[in-house]
Parts: structure tokens; sequence; C-alpha cells
């Protein structure tokens, strides 16, 4: 957990941003932002371990470095056990030292990145790690035509982020991992529509990660199709051991994002393997087969659907393809297709997925009838999710299951804690679901156990509705939550209005009510 005395730092840095808005897009604030806190952590890691290494030399990192025969060794040292040099000149603690004597321009910054890049040009970790920040050119126009003139909003934050992240050397490195994944929330809840492409909040992350490592003390590794900043990945990482994490991401600044997100949760550049592509149309692990499986998978997407998908090995069995509309259960057969024998897999997915027909129909009963895939669909409550306020679902599935294994169902949708702009799942909304799968409670009117013969006279629907009865107590439920939400969205509305006046009043215009 952060500490409050760190989270009010936290707090003080993200205020930082706020006159930033001005300047740039949501995104570009977020890329520049956090591309800065990771140069910075490359930055501590570069002088850290030169200093383990220079412990019983007389010279500093800058003396050391003139030297050529020392340079090319310690070079060598550098790339071989963290995968990039930063030379002395171009660290962020000498570059915020020149910012404080007005020597410093952004193109300086630029220079250090290509020298940064330049340096695993041929190394174990140039996969990983090369062109990390490349979504932060610092010579763009973005910045303004005159860099220089511009450069003050983008040297301000350099200076903050090193005095309040890196210039105490007292600092547990956990902490830059917890200190970047809140950056992502608070990007995430800012963003808005859009932030669902590259995050999950934490409490779902949390209950995906419980339910794919429970009774479970290591995983050697874990995947995730749609990746986004790389938060659920990581999450599985705070329950178990995990190896090895794999991952793909189709938008590039996304993609650099989770390998941020990784190298900041201390995982080396040899332990990850996360790529950049259209996950169908150009999946990049498939000799592979993984242990866990997890995924926040975008809603109801389009892909192209084309003919030639039913000649992939992922897609061929089942017959037919998911719509061209809704490419939800080709992600779904996608990751079927990487799971272990022996693994799990866990999905998130609107709930449409569980009773829509036609080719959604058929791969639903392929997955029933022919290969007995599906272990639990647990139902969540509305408006958890960033940028959508539809209920969702987890899909949990196994390879490993018996012919006369049950399929659970879990109705979670009625308890949450009811937030300003969204709602959340408490700790104990959390464990009640996980110890409900693990332990295959059934709970009236909450989960239930259903045979395959359930499902077949159902003709595969899953909606959870058909398995778990609901009743008058329900319903009044169901009242008093959307009580809760009309006020919400009432005080809400008041706020805008409010501000909205507010807003008129300084620009010298009489708002007038009617």
């Amino acid at each position: 957990m952060i500490s409050s005395q760190r989270f009010e730092l936290l707090n003080q840095l993200w205020s930082r941003l706020e006159y930033l808005r001005g300047f740039l897009e949501e995104s570009a604030i977020r890329d520049y932002f956090m591309g800065i806190v990771c140069y910075g952590y490359l930055s501590r890691n570069i002088e850290d371990r030169v200093s383990e290494l220079l412990f019983f030399d007389k010279c500093s990192f800058e003396e050391m470095w003139k030297d050529e025969e020392m340079r090319d060794g310690l070079r060598k040292e550098l790339v071989s056990t963290l995968g990039y040099v930063i030379e002395p000149q171009y660290l962020l603690s000498t570059m915020v030292s020149q910012i404080k004597k007005s020597l410093f321009n952004v193109e300086y910054f630029q220079s250090g990145i290509d020298c940064l890049n330049r340096s695993m040009i041929g190394a174990d970790s140039e996969r990983s790690l090369r062109y990390l920040f490349a979504d932060m050119e610092l010579s763009a126009s973005l910045l303004g035509r005159h860099v220089k003139s511009e450069s003050n909003f983008i040297t301000d934050i350099m200076v903050a982020i090193y005095e309040i992240l890196f210039a105490d050397d007292s600092i547990d490195p956990k902490f830059f991992g917890e200190a970047y994944e809140f950056l992502i929330s608070r990007f995430a809840a800012s963003t808005g529509k859009k932030a669902g492409e590259f995050y999950t909040p934490p409490e779902v992350s949390a209950l995906i990660a419980k339910i794919v490592t429970a009774e479970k003390d290591e995983l050697r590794s874990v995947y995730d199709p749609t990746c986004g900043s790389a938060s659920l990945l990581l999450r599985i990482a705070k329950e178990v051991k995990v190896g090895h994490f794999y991952g793909q991401e189709k938008m590039s600044t996304i993609y650099n994002l989770a390998r941020m997100n990784m190298l900041l949760h201390e995982v080396t550049f040899d332990r990850f393997d996360i790529r950049n592509d259209d996950t169908l149309g150009h999946p990049k692990h498939m000799d592979m087969r993984f242990e866990a499986v997890v995924a926040h998978l975008p809603y109801s997407a389009k892909w192209s659907a084309d003919f030639h998908f039913l000649d992939d090995e992922r897609f061929g069995s089942y017959g037919v393809l998911a719509p061209q509309s809704k490419a939800d259960f080709a992600f779904v057969q996608h990751m079927i297709h990487q799971l272990d024998y022996q693994g799990i897999l866990a999905a998130i997915l609107p709930q449409g997925i569980l009773f829509r027909g036609g080719s959604e129909g058929k791969i639903r009963s392929f997955f029933v009838e022919n290969y007995n895939y599906v272990d639990a669909v647990i139902g969540l409550p509305p408006n958890l999710m960033y940028g959508t306020t539809i209920p969702v679902c987890i899909l949990v599935m196994k390879k490993s299951r018996g012919a006369n294994d049950r399929v659970m169902f879990i109705d979670a949708s009625h308890d949450y804690e009811n937030g300003r702009n969204q709602n959340q799942l408490r700790s104990g909304d959390v464990n009640k679901i996980v110890d409900t799968y693990t332990n295959k409670k059934q709970i009236e009117r909450y989960s239930y156990l259903a045979t395959l013969d359930e499902l077949r006279d159902n003709d595969y629907n899953l909606n959870i509705s058909r398995y778990i009865d609901k009743d008058i107590e329900n319903e009044m439920i169901d009242i008093t939550s959307a009580e809760r939400q009309l006020k919400g969205i009432d005080r809400k509305i008041a706020e805008i209005d409010a501000e909205i006046k507010s807003k008129l009043k300084e620009l010298g215009i009489v708002s007038q009510d009617r």
C-alpha cells in the first residue's frame, strides 16, 4: 500500500498536470508525463548499478566515462544486466541540475533518448526496450514552433517528477511501480470513454487475478492478448510468483505504456515479451501455450471476419466466424487456442455474448457441447468499467474439465459500492465471488451449479437469469440501486450547472434563469 505521505506527494505531482491541459491533449499529456517518470526510473537504475560497480574505485560515473577502456567495459556490463545505457550527461539528475542553471532545452532530452535507443541495438533487450519513448518525441511540433520558449512546462514537470520520486535515495524501489499504477489509474479516471482501452479498475483486476491463481503458489507464464497498460498481468504477480509475462497490444502508445509499467514493477527485460500488433490478424505467440490467459477484451470490436480465418487453426474447427461487428468470441477463441491444457482462462466481456444468436450461438454451443470448456459465468454490477455503464461478465474456461463437471453461475450484480462516477467492487464482494467459485458453493439467488443437460435444455443460452431465480426482493434491490444512481446523476448535473454559471460569470455573461 502507498503510505499517506507518499500518497500526498503523488497527489501533488498529479496537481502539476492541471496547467498542461491548456497546451496538450489528455493522451499527449499522459504520454509525456509517464515517459518522463519511466526515464527517471531508468536513470536511477543506472546510477544505482554504477554505484555498486564503482564502490571500490575512487572516481565518479562522469570521470570513469571519460576513460575509453573503462567506458567500454561498463557499457557491456550495463547492457548485459539492465539492457540499456544512459550516459552520465543524460541522467535525469544531470538534466534537472542543468534546468536549474538555465542550461537546458528539451532537444537535449531527445538526444538522451536517441543515445538510449542506440545502446541496445543488437542486444538481447532490443525487442523489449527499444523505442520505449517513441510517443514523447521532444522535437515534435506538438511542443510548439519554438521549442525553447515552449519547453518550460516540460522542464517544470521534469523537475517535479525528479524531486518527488527520485531525489530521495531511501525510497523503496517497489514504490515506483505503485506510483506508476496510481498515475495510470488517475489518467484513466480523467480520460473517460477511451480509458477502457488501456486500464481495468484495480478491484476487477484483483478479482481476475484471484480466480486464475486460486490454490496456486506460482505460475510459469501468464498471457493477455489485449494487454493495454499491462496492469491486469501485473496484478496477477501480487497473488503468486510469475515466471514470464506475455502480451500483445494493438495501439502503439498503449504498448509503450505497458512496457514501461513492466519495468517500473521491477520486471526485467528478459521476463516479459509484449508485442505491438493486431492480435486477431497478426498474433505473435501462436507457438506458445500459457498457464493462465486473461483479458479485458474490447467490447464488440469490429474485425474483418474474412473467410480465410476458417483455415486458421484458432477458428476452423467451429465452422463459423464471429460476426464482423462483434469480435468478442473471436478473441475468446484465440485465448482458448493459447491456453495450456491444465491452464485457466478468465476474460471480461459484455453480457450479450451469453445469449446472442447466429454464429455466436453456434460458437457458444461448441464451447459447451463439443469441448466442455465453460467453467463459470460471473455477472458483475453495472457501471464498473471506465468508459461504459453496461454490465459485464467474467467468462472462466478450462480445457481440463471432467465430463460430469457442472458450470458455475454467479450473479454478483447487486453487490457493490455506489460511486460518484462509477461503481466499485468492495474487497468483501471480490472475496465472496472467489470463495463461491473456488469452493463450488450454491447460494440462493446468488450462485448455481448447472449440469450440461440444463445448458442443452436452454439451447446453450448462458444468460445468468436462466439459472438463478430472482424474486420480489431482488427487484426491490434493483429499484434501490437505480434510485442511488439517479441521485448521483442529479448531483453531477447540479455540479455541471454550477460550473457553467461560474464560467459565464467569469466571462461577464449574465445567466438568466427562466
